[in-house]
């Protein structure tokens, strides 16, 4: 019997081991993943499969609500830092990329309102 509760310690510790905790999306990861899309953003035009695949990362990175605002705080930071970031380009970025973004470009969002 003692032998049986050992060896369910020795899994529970390993299992404790392999998961990982959720990571939180952070700033830095925001930032990196939008810095292709500088260009488009201040100058217009098209974005770049760079941008676009930055794009793409950052909605996979903002799984939850809690990363979505947290992500939509950074980028709202990020927007503010840019005094010639077009607001319509900001606005077409999801769309011309082709994601659904749970994220808006913006420099005036209330992300607490965001809630999905």
């Amino acid at each position: 019997m003692k032998a049986v509760a050992v060896a369910v310690v020795v899994v529970l510790a390993m299992v404790q081991f392999i998961a990982e905790p959720a990571q939180a999306i952070t700033c830095g990861q925001v930032d990196a993943a939008l810095a292709p899309c500088v260009p488009y953003l201040t100058q217009g035009g098209e974005p770049g499969a760079a941008c676009c695949s930055g794009v793409k990362n950052l909605k996979g990175m903002a799984a939850t609500t809690d990363d979505r605002r947290t992500a939509c705080n950074c980028v709202k930071a990020a927007a503010n830092r840019y005094t010639n970031l077009k607001d319509d380009a900001a606005q077409a970025l999801a769309s011309k990329c082709g994601v659904a973004m749970d994220v808006p470009v913006s420099k005036t969002i209330n992300c607490d309102s965001i809630s999905y």
